[in-house]
């Protein structure tokens, strides 16, 4: 098992426990969560997906590939800390993750 916090901008918290191996994403839209939409189904061809990790976190992650780059160039609220939810795996290292949901997308 596995736990990820997403967090709304308004404090709302949304603790999950899964024991998916799946994206986070993936996670948000089977629990539920609101502000991920995942439109295109996880492919990082849209940007519904956009979230805010924690520094800690993201030195537990892949680092942004090409296409994710570009997603996340479009995104209004964008920062050091965006990523695509459907481009992180949540695994052991990302167990507890704390997962902030952009403005915008509620």
């Amino acid at each position: 098992m596995a736990s990820v916090v997403f967090v709304e901008t308004n404090g709302n918290r949304h603790e999950v426990e899964t024991d998916q191996n799946e994206s986070l994403m993936q996670i948000a839209i089977d629990n539920g969560v609101p502000g991920i939409d995942g439109d295109c189904g996880g492919a990082c061809a849209c940007g519904t997906c956009h979230v805010l990790i924690d520094d800690q976190w993201l030195k537990k992650m892949n680092p942004v590939n090409e296409s994710e780059e570009n997603m996340i160039e479009m995104a209004p609220d964008r920062s050091e800390q965006s990523r695509l939810a459907c481009q992180i795996q949540l695994n052991e290292s990302l167990d507890g993750i704390v997962v902030h949901l952009p403005e915008y997308q509620m």
